[in-house]
């Protein structure tokens, strides 16, 4: 999710075109991704995987033989090499690079679902405010100062400050099921001085205020 590292509580976090006043502090620009750009804010986009095309086949027998019986067998086959060794090697080499094949495949194939999982939610369109209007974007694209809008029924694609809703009283109703497990609807509120910013043209005069993470 696109955020900047944890900062303890109660720390001024300076949205908006202010600097920073302390070493606690945190400028994030709203609506501007080139002033955000020296700051080299995370990106969006998740990764689940265990491998890359570079690190599956070593790190992949890393694990294979970080189990017991496997690091057994391979000190097995080694001894059966030598020439004190009553055995043929093959009979317990064939049998070690049978089992570490198919478990290396088994891996392969898990860490590549993962990996299309990862490509499907990193792939999810969100509407982004740029140039007055909204422009739908990959979830990976966002950055952080974004503003966004939220359909309903949506998800959240990070961590967001609640700025407007369509409801009169400027509040909205989440579902955390997928972080906490549970299915009760939370009521989140907006700041009055933010409930007009639901139309493109109004949304891009924010530029951010000054608030306090707890």
């Amino acid at each position: 999710m696109s955020q900047p590292e944890r900062i303890p509580s109660s720390r001024t976090v300076r949205l908006g075109r202010v600097q920073p006043q302390s070493p606690g502090h945190r400028t994030i620009y709203c609506n501007d991704r080139e002033a955000n750009l020296p700051v080299r804010f995370k990106g969006n986009s998740i990764s689940t995987t265990k491998y890359n095309f570079f690190t599956f086949l070593p790190k992949g027998l890393f694990e294979q033989f970080r189990r017991v019986a496997n690091l057994y067998f391979l000190t097995i086959s080694i001894l059966s090499t030598t020439p004190i060794s009553p055995v043929s090697p093959i009979t317990n080499v064939i049998p070690l690079s049978l089992v570490l094949l198919l478990s290396l495949i088994k891996e392969a194939f898990e860490d590549w679902k993962r990996f299309q999982n990862d490509m499907s939610i990193n792939n999810n369109m969100i509407d982004v405010l740029q140039d007055q209007k909204w422009v739908s974007i990959p979830w990976k694209k966002l950055q952080v100062g974004d503003v966004i809008k939220v359909k309903q029924d949506g998800f959240f694609p990070a961590d967001l400050l609640f700025l407007a809703s369509t409801n009169a009283d400027g509040v909205c109703y989440i579902e955390t099921a997928n972080l906490d497990g549970e299915t009760n609807l939370k009521i989140r509120k907006a700041l009055e001085k933010t409930w007009d910013y639901l139309t493109p043209e109004k949304a891009s005069e924010f530029k951010g205020f000054d608030f306090f993470i707890d």
